[in-house]
């Protein structure tokens, strides 16, 4: 059947525009007659996002999140594509595995899954994993969760993603030093170099001299990162202060940050108590986007940029467009919407935020994937169990 959503406000990457959106076969099609009509007045209609940097805990962490469990907060986040990180029991770190998850994931019909593989034995920075065979089954490697502190493992890793084709995820702390570290290697042996989350002001400006520089790399920063300072609530890396909340959001504005993505990391009310770092996310992480972007005055042809079609180029996902032909991986939602996160509306098995009543804007209404309907806001749907 194919679908009209008449009367949008299309955004993406490209620009912004008043018109209809047709939708037949999965994918965006030319301006047809169609079966069905819905007027979707005034509202966003704009491509699904692309978390670069996630946490599903699955396998082996039922207790903190399944796939299904945070598919769902996703979905209803407005997320449409995921890249999970390999920090699972067991870690993932061959491409049976990767393929098992991704395989696992299309059975739900929610996200489409790109799964990283460990860019070493158990996480760590000794034993190196196969890259050409997993350069054949997933376009990210990362031991994120850990820091790869060995320099040798680390130009090992920058040549393989040369040579291979695959990007490098890295989680860095102490983040100066370690980004520092990552730069200088870039510059000597090349390579696919994808900064996760950063948060700091002196790490953007190793970032953005870098850039200027000529090096070729990605960056992303968080919702936390953009949203929260002089908070002792534990996330790795730490939040910080005004001053670098202020400067991200400049880096966001000058095209320094590549990425938007969440590092959505659930964990038990135990693990929490028990010191240990993470947020989840996905529920309200748009609605920390839109509010941050609308009061600086950043468009949200940018937000889209940031948080579809340039993680979904990196991942090789084949979306982030709203135009004919591409895939019809689309988010309907309000962006002027006021609302107030509260935990027990949260989707995901874990509610770990500091942010409980805060006020966010930009309410997610609809999300497509693959041209059918997954999420629908007040309605019991596949989002709803």
């Amino acid at each position: 059947m194919s679908l009209r959503l008449a009367n949008a406000r299309i955004v993406d990457a490209f620009g912004e525009r008043r018109g209809d959106v047709c939708v037949e076969g999965g994918k965006i099609t030319d301006d047809a007659p169609c079966d069905a009509t819905v007027d979707v007045w005034g509202m966003v209609v704009t491509p699904a996002l692309v978390d670069m940097h996630c946490h599903l805990r699955d396998p082996g962490y039922p207790l903190k999140e399944t796939m299904e469990s945070g598919m769902r907060a996703a979905v209803a986040g407005g997320f449409g594509t995921l890249c999970a990180m390999a920090n699972t029991l067991p870690v993932i770190r061959t491409p049976e595995q990767v393929m098992a998850n991704e395989k696992k994931a299309r059975a739900l019909g929610l996200c489409t899954l790109v799964q990283a593989a460990a860019a070493g034995v158990d996480l760590k920075d000794e034993t190196p994993t196969d890259y050409e065979a997993l350069s054949k089954a997933t376009r990210v490697i990362s031991n994120d969760g850990k820091t790869i502190f060995s320099d040798a493992f680390m130009r090992r890793l920058l040549e393989a993603s040369a040579q291979y084709g695959f990007i490098i995820s890295t989680h860095c702390q102490p983040e100066r030093e370690i980004v520092a570290r990552d730069l200088k290697l870039l510059r000597e042996v090349g390579g696919r170099l994808h900064i996760g989350h950063i948060s700091a002001r002196e790490t953007l400006e190793m970032i953005e001299n870098a850039k200027a520089e000529g090096l070729k790399l990605t960056c992303e920063v968080t919702p936390h990162h953009l949203f929260g300072f002089d908070n002792d609530y534990k996330v790795n890396p730490p939040l910080r202060h005004k001053e670098d909340v202020r400067a991200l959001i400049g880096g966001v504005k000058r095209g320094v940050i590549d990425c938007l993505a969440t590092d959505h990391a659930p964990h038990t009310p135990e693990d929490k108590r028990a010191g240990m770092a993470g947020i989840s996310n996905f529920d309200y992480a748009l609605g920390v986007f839109t509010r941050v972007f609308r009061e600086n005055d950043i468009p949200l042809t940018t937000l889209s940029r940031m948080a579809s079609y340039t993680p979904s180029g990196l991942l090789g996902t084949g979306c982030g467009r709203v135009a004919p032909g591409e895939s019809a991986d689309l988010l309907l939602f309000d962006p002027d919407a006021a609302w107030t996160i509260r935990k027990r509306a949260m989707r995901s098995l874990s509610h770990n935020t500091p942010f409980a009543g805060r006020r966010v804007r930009g309410r997610v209404l609809a999300v497509m994937l693959r041209g059918e309907v997954v999420y629908r806001a007040g309605e019991k749907n596949a989002t709803d169990g």
